[in-house]
């Protein structure tokens, strides 16, 4: 009664209400579920923004001092000691599984085609930085810089044989607990050739007496060989995966103690823009003359960013939408989060838990996938990389004064292709193989402090590209496996099948295979030999 008198006085009730005006709610509910789907990548961003705001508010003329300095990178070191704490476990783990997760055909195949993708990127990046070093000239007509600084802080040079030698052995770790925090690296000392001595003859002494040679020496340096880590951990997976049952209980292990990572990662993640805010803030403040250095080396900063933006935000994307028919830019925003934090941590390294964690929630790979490809593609595809020691490279010949001829260039990219493979995930990484360039092209290694002066800001787009790099691999490579075997039928992906209870095992099921893949009926009693299907 009270609702026929309102409605002839006018009156519209509260369900009348929502029947009349139902798009204001419906689009409110969508508001709100949108800004609680991204609100991490919100957060991120706005980190960022705060940071570069904080980092220009605090700089000032004198600069903070020592103390002050560190005090207020504070949250930003934290940021990377938390995320360089479970790289280690994190990519022992992940791979163990993930090696022993697959059958090996099924490994093969997919650890062929990433490393043929990151390899054909990062040539494709190396070509880019070569034809844009060559189109902008960004050494020409640059005066006063060839004297620019001196050696210090240059890493030293080294042979292109010792170099590849050295990724070889670092492949092939003498130590394993060693190289969770030391790799190899040749170095050299110089020494009198009168005091060398080969059996019992010394050497010829008409020579010069003080003629001396550079005597190549080994020796372990600082720096976690993850490479010889993700090698390791693949045979180690595969040796698992062979030895039948025996080995279920060590690769549950495995698998219990990467998802535990993970969700220390997931925790880390909500930390992560605060520590990016300050460690973009710290290098804002640290840095000195930036007027200077964008007047001399503008044309080289311009340069790497431009090749960096056409091989992330064009070249990359249409090879993943070429072979998908996916929009690769809605893949780009499901792992903003991570490519922000390469940013702010400029290591490919620090980045990887929170890509792997982007990755499986945001884009939907496959955990075999993402955890299996990603370790390896932060330890050999560095697109970024090769990209920035290709345009070095030209603009320090061209600082020179030096013509470079075609086979000079093919030198440059294919020695720079082959030594970002080797340059390790950390901050200023690819500065320390452009010496291998240099030196194979007979160019001074001294001009690199220029290159050093300006690291802070290219090796950050460097890093992003380098991680984009590896999320698009394994983007396709898990459309690759879904259009190949279908989504719900992936034998090359299939668990381990790990049974708590023995008795629960059907009599047909074979000791030795831990891989099993049931099509038939789920209850025992109705299950038959024909209906099971062993991916061995």
């Amino acid at each position: 009664m009270t609702a026929t008198k309102s409605a002839s006085n006018g009156d519209i009730g509260p369900a009348a209400q929502a029947a009349v005006m139902p798009g204001r709610g419906a689009r409110c509910s969508r508001v709100r579920g949108c800004l609680r789907a991204n609100l991490l990548v919100l957060l991120t961003v706005a980190g960022v923004v705060a940071g570069v705001a904080l980092g220009l508010a605090v700089r000032r003329p004198g600069g903070l001092g020592p103390a002050q300095m560190q005090l207020f990178a504070f949250p930003g070191e934290l940021l990377l000691r938390l995320l360089k704490m479970i790289i280690l476990p994190l990519v022992v783990c992940s791979l163990v599984a993930g090696a022993a997760s697959l059958d090996p055909a099924a490994l093969g195949r997919l650890g062929g085609w990433a490393l043929l993708f990151f390899l054909l990127t990062t040539l494709l990046a190396s070509s880019i930085g070569v034809a844009l070093a060559f189109a902008i000239r960004p050494g020409a007509g640059t005066t006063g810089l060839t004297n620019y600084g001196d050696s210090a802080g240059v890493p030293q040079s080294k042979d292109v044989v010792d170099s590849f030698l050295d990724l070889v052995r670092n492949i092939f770790p003498s130590n394993l607990v060693s190289a969770a925090f030391r790799s190899y690296s040749t170095g050299y000392e110089t020494k009198n050739r009168t005091d060398l001595v080969i059996g019992t003859a010394v050497l010829n002494e008409t020579k010069s007496m003080n003629e001396t040679i550079l005597v190549p020496r080994g020796e372990e340096v600082e720096g976690m060989n993850i490479l010889g880590l993700v090698v390791f951990a693949i045979v180690f997976g595969v040796a698992l995966r062979k030895l039948g049952p025996e080995g279920e209980n060590l690769i549950k292990f495995f698998n219990s103690f990467n998802e535990a990572t993970m969700i220390l990662v997931s925790w880390i993640m909500w930390y992560a823009p605060v520590g990016i805010m300050f460690l973009v803030a710290g290098k804002i403040v640290e840095m000195e003359d930036v007027v200077l250095l964008f007047t001399s080396l503008g044309k080289y900063i311009c340069c790497c960013l431009v090749g960096h933006a056409i091989h992330g935000l064009l070249v990359l994307p249409g090879i993943y939408f070429v072979f998908t028919r996916r929009n690769p830019y809605r893949f780009l925003w499901g792992i903003f989060t991570p490519l922000a934090t390469a940013f702010g941590t400029s290591s490919s390294s620090a980045t990887l838990p929170l890509m792997m964690k982007c990755v499986e929630e945001n884009n939907g790979v496959s955990k075999h996938i993402s955890r299996f490809i990603l370790p390896i593609g932060a330890t050999v595809n560095m697109d970024g990389a090769a990209l920035f020691q290709c345009v070095a490279a030209v603009f320090i010949a061209q600082l020179n004064n030096v013509s470079l001829n075609f086979v000079q260039v093919i030198t440059i990219l294919i020695t720079a292709t082959a030594s970002s493979v080797g340059a390790a995930g950390i901050p200023a990484g690819g500065v320390l193989t452009l010496a291998i360039i240099l030196e194979a092209i007979s160019l001074p290694t001294n001009n690199i402090s220029l290159i050093l002066a300006v690291d802070w800001l290219v090796d950050r787009t460097c890093t992003v590209l380098n991680v984009e790099g590896d999320a698009f691999g394994a983007g396709l490579l898990q459309v690759y496996s879904e259009k190949k075997m279908g989504r719900t039928e992936d034998d090359d992906l299939v668990e381990v099948k790990t049974l708590a209870v023995e008795a629960s095992k059907p009599k047909w099921v074979e000791e030795g295979s831990p891989l099993i893949k049931q099509n038939g009926p789920t209850h025992l009693e109705d299950s038959k030999p024909c209906e099971k299907e062993s991916v061995m």
